[in-house]
């Protein structure tokens, strides 16, 4: 008798592998973030336009008084020597925290000290609410032009070497070229006298720390 074939086994399913982590490096499109929102910008549109109109009188007797009454300018408050250069409305944008306040832009020339003050006033606070001290020498003021020609006018030496016709041509701000010049150091001017046709003939250095002419220049020497 035939011996009875034993029914075969099934087979075993085989095992899946773990995943293992695989090292290379995603691409940057899978890995990126969305990016942040961005904030929102100021409308400029909305600003306040009276922000720009030019200083009153009132304005920038406040400006002054509130920059000489600060006492990190207390020395030259009390000396009393110093000169105004200018005095204009500065506008800054938000989000700075003095946006939408009337301001005023303050440059001093302080004489006694040999120094430059530039100031932000906060007109609408009552304070000074930046302040830089430096040995720039900012741009004559309109007083200190009128002084050096007075003062050139007056002196012997330039009224020595004028010819019929020479009058102020011009007023330039004047730095010495070397140090040995007392131009160097010391705030000066430059007055160019000449002929009403532009024809210049001298140049009278004036120094506005002495109110004194310290040199008398031919113009084709200058």
């Amino acid at each position: 008798m035939a011996p009875s074939k034993k029914p075969a086994k099934a087979a075993k399913p085989a095992k899946s592998k773990p995943k293992v982590a695989s090292s290379r490096p995603r691409p940057a499109a899978a890995r990126a973030t969305p990016p942040a929102r961005r904030a929102k910008a100021p409308d400029i549109a909305q600003a306040d336009a009276t922000l720009f109109d030019p200083l009153t009188p009132g304005e920038i007797a406040d400006a002054l008084r509130t920059l000489t009454e600060d006492r990190r300018l207390s020395s030259m408050a009390k000396v009393g020597r110093y000169r105004v250069i200018c005095t204009e409305p500065l506008v800054v944008k938000p989000p700075h925290w003095m946006a939408g306040h009337r301001l005023a832009r303050v440059v001093v020339y302080d004489y006694a000290a040999d120094r430059a003050v530039e100031a932000c006033v906060d007109l609408d606070a009552g304070v000074v609410a930046h302040l830089e001290l430096t040995r720039g020498q900012p741009m004559l003021s309109r007083d200190e032009e009128a002084l050096a020609v007075s003062i050139a006018m007056v002196d012997e030496r330039v009224r020595a070497k004028l010819t019929l016709g020479d009058v102020p041509q011009s007023t330039l701000h004047y730095w010495g070229r070397s140090p040995a010049d007392l131009a160097f150091a010391r705030r000066s001017a430059a007055v160019v006298f000449g002929h009403a046709d532009g024809h210049a003939s001298i140049v009278a250095v004036v120094d506005l720390l002495e109110n004194t002419v310290t040199q008398v220049v031919p113009a084709e020497l200058w």
